[in-house]
């Protein structure tokens, strides 16, 4: 799977390659959380283009059943969706709004704010 490691401290998270389609389906999401486990790694940075099609769309299931997969083994996701990038549904908008008052999923216009959101000093 196209994804490297990012180190900072002591703290590892994996990172998709921007403009690579990482998951095909909903099911492809235990790949990254296997390579999650071999690096030791609780985050995970994503792209809008390593996501399923349809994610965007609540009413696909596909958000939430990766997002769950991701939550059931306390692996935290930022994905980078540039500005007008990926169209998202009323609904999608109104999770993520949700979202922020957790702390397992948000989503950025930049790589730069996804990696600090998701490594912390």
């Amino acid at each position: 799977m196209n994804m490297h490691v990012i180190t900072k401290g002591n703290q590892t998270a994996l990172e998709g390659a921007p403009g690579t389609r990482l998951l095909h389906s909903p099911e492809d999401v235990v790949d990254i959380i296997g390579i999650c486990f071999e690096n030791r790694a609780r985050s995970v940075l994503l792209y809008a283009e390593n996501l399923t099609e349809r994610f965007f769309d609540l009413s696909s299931g596909e958000a939430g059943a990766i997002l769950q997969k991701f939550r059931n083994y306390r692996i935290r996701v930022a994905v980078v969706v540039s500005p007008g990038g990926s169209p998202q549904s009323d609904r999608f908008r109104e999770m993520v709004a949700e979202e922020r008052q957790g702390d397992d999923f948000r989503i950025f216009d930049d790589r730069d704010a996804a990696e600090a959101w998701l490594i912390r000093d």
